[in-house]
């Protein structure tokens, strides 16, 4: 409880300064392993060596250097994000760590603008709840996909009364009807994240 008052205290100045350096040391913070679980998440991704990632609404890195590891020198991973100064962070973390498979991209609100050539995976954590309009947006984005593709969802899940006080959150009811109407079907619902939904759909043929 006491991270929640922390965080309670350091919004105001998060939506007056944007999330770049406020708020990066929550999400990066390494209590948060112990309910984020990510190797359990990486692992449950089945992510190949080799494979094109884009990790969508990347924030501080969190996930980004994770996914980077699992497709391995020979794939790549476009940290995507609508704020500059974390993208600015993560590439310098990248050069900093040696991670020549990590690239980023600002992208819009309504775009995630990746490679004409497409990617394996579009995975998102804690970000589905900020989009707006969450059917166009997948539906659109489903041109970003190579034959295949997926999009794995986390997002919290709302047991936190922190989290529902302020909206952060999405039913998994919700979350699959909307991705379902995009034109992807759920192939994964993964059960061991106590604060979050775990879903990962597969594009419509």
């Amino acid at each position: 409880m006491t991270h929640y008052w922390l965080i309670a205290i350091a919004v105001p100045l998060f939506i007056g300064a944007g999330c770049g350096g406020i708020f990066r040391p929550f999400l990066n913070s390494p209590w948060r392993a112990r309910w984020q679980q990510p190797v359990a998440v990486i692992h449950s991704l089945s992510i190949w060596p080799g494979s094109s990632v884009a990790d969508l609404g990347a924030g501080g890195g969190y996930f980004t250097f994770r996914l980077a590891d699992a497709v391995g020198p020979a794939g790549k991973v476009y940290a995507v994000d609508v704020d500059k100064s974390s993208l600015d962070y993560i590439a310098r973390r990248a050069k900093e760590r040696g991670y020549t498979n990590v690239e980023v991209i600002l992208a819009k609100y309504d775009d995630p603008l990746l490679p004409t050539d497409g990617v394996d995976l579009i995975f998102t954590c804690n970000t589905y709840h900020h989009l707006e309009n969450r059917t166009d947006y997948f539906a659109s984005a489903a041109r970003y996909l190579r034959p295949g593709g997926r999009v794995a969802v986390i997002d919290l899940n709302g047991n936190s009364w922190f989290h529902k006080f302020f909206g952060h959150w999405t039913a998994k009811e919700a979350s699959r009807g909307e991705m379902e109407a995009a034109g992807y079907s759920l192939t994964n619902d993964f059960p061991f994240l106590t604060r979050q939904n775990f879903q990962i759909f597969q594009k419509n043929s």
